[in-house]
């Protein structure tokens, strides 16, 4: 699979939001990593030193009213990334063609206010 998106990049993007999401009341659970060289069925870790060579890169952010985000970036330049605004919509999130860190970071900001909204100061 094509490297497109350097992980370990978006990994500190993440990590530079999670301080500010939870700041604004969300939960942010921890970052998990699944190594592309492990034997199916290829398991979810927490610790990025156990992956040899990692993809894809997950989070799971939560808020109010049991609103949630989850997204899934992997190397290749796309993201499975699936919502529930916790009142009456839900569902995936467009998230291909994404071509670096900075752009992953921007697409980030966008889901977060959509699912969340406004929560005043994120960024």
């Amino acid at each position: 699979m094509d490297r497109v998106v350097d992980l370990d990049a978006a990994a500190a993007v993440l990590a530079e939001r999670a301080a500010r999401w939870r700041s604004a009341g969300l939960a942010v659970g921890e970052m998990t990593w699944r190594d592309w060289e492990a034997e199916w069925p290829q398991p979810l870790e927490t610790d990025w030193a156990r992956v040899n060579d990692p993809d894809p890169l997950g989070l799971i952010t939560s808020g109010s009213a049991e609103a949630l985000l989850s997204v899934v970036l992997f190397r290749g330049g796309w993201a499975d990334v699936d919502f529930f605004d916790g009142l009456d919509d839900g569902g995936a999130l467009p998230a291909s063609d994404i071509e670096s860190a900075a752009d992953f970071a921007a697409r980030v900001d966008q889901w977060i206010v959509r699912v969340f909204g406004g929560l005043g100061s994120v960024r």
